[in-house]
């Protein structure tokens, strides 16, 4: 069924209207965004005020959001391009957004606007845990098109083709976008079981991203900064799944109790 991916080489401008050009990474993205909130509004059907409260969060979830995945990919992955081409921080066009500084960025977000409407931040954030993974799930195949996140030669027939570059290579964002679909899945099962505290969603979510892209990132060939044999983002990962882990474990107790 994606055995196309083995012989189609993907461009990254979906329409050239010569003052302006539509890539398809800004389409995925913006469609990643919208399926996020729907699914918000969907999950919130049964509370006006809650519906509401994401209509504005929303806003300021995809500035902030966008910020932070953009700050992380100048400052982690490649800060020396972008301090010798600065104009180059604004082209959100060729790609370089990345996850964990919107993860970031979106929790902050969340804190903020619920402490200043006095509302449970766990809750909220629980539920921005269950779409995110249905939102990056569909983002990566902008990745795709901009032909990113691709990983080691390999011979399978789902294996893509990079231009400039002889032979075929692991589709990473296949794999994560996959891995991301069957995440959603399971906290999405989590959240209608309504047998877990407030939180622990969003810690599950926090561990499960963490273990794909820990993994995952194996495969990957892009250049990253590597410190004992890791990546510094399969660190932060390991740091994540600690931490996370440990506030589970703190937050069952009191559902318990």
């Amino acid at each position: 069924m994606i055995a196309w991916l083995h012989y189609f080489e993907p461009q990254a401008v979906l329409f050239d209207l010569g003052l302006f050009k539509i890539y398809w990474y800004g389409l995925f993205m913006a469609a990643a965004m919208l399926l996020c909130f729907l699914t918000l509004q969907r999950l919130s059907r049964a509370e006006a005020a809650r519906r509401a409260h994401w209509w504005n969060l929303s806003v300021y979830l995809i500035i902030f959001g966008l910020l932070g995945a953009r700050l992380y990919h100048i400052l982690f992955y490649n800060a020396s391009y972008f301090i010798s081409q600065p104009w180059e921080m604004l082209r959100l066009w060729h790609g370089g957004l990345a996850i964990y500084g919107a993860i970031f960025g979106g929790l902050i977000t969340v804190y903020f606007y619920t402490h200043k409407h006095r509302l449970s931040f766990w809750s909220y954030a629980d539920m921005l845990a269950i779409v995110l993974p249905l939102g990056q799930a569909l983002g990566r195949w902008g990745n795709y098109f901009n032909q990113e996140l691709y990983g080691r030669a390999c011979y399978f027939d789902w294996c893509i083709p990079i231009s400039g570059r002889a032979g075929f290579f692991h589709p990473v964002f296949l794999y994560e976008s996959m891995l991301n679909l069957l995440l959603f899945g399971i906290l999405y099962g989590c959240y209608r079981a309504k047998k877990f505290a407030t939180g622990v969603i969003t810690f599950c979510y926090l561990i499960g991203y963490a273990v794909i892209r820990f993994f995952l990132e194996f495969l990957r060939l892009d250049v990253s900064q590597t410190s004992g044999g890791l990546k510094w983002v399969q660190w932060l990962c390991l740091t994540i799944i600690l931490f996370s882990a440990l506030a589970i474990f703190k937050i069952l107790p009191k559902r318990n109790q």
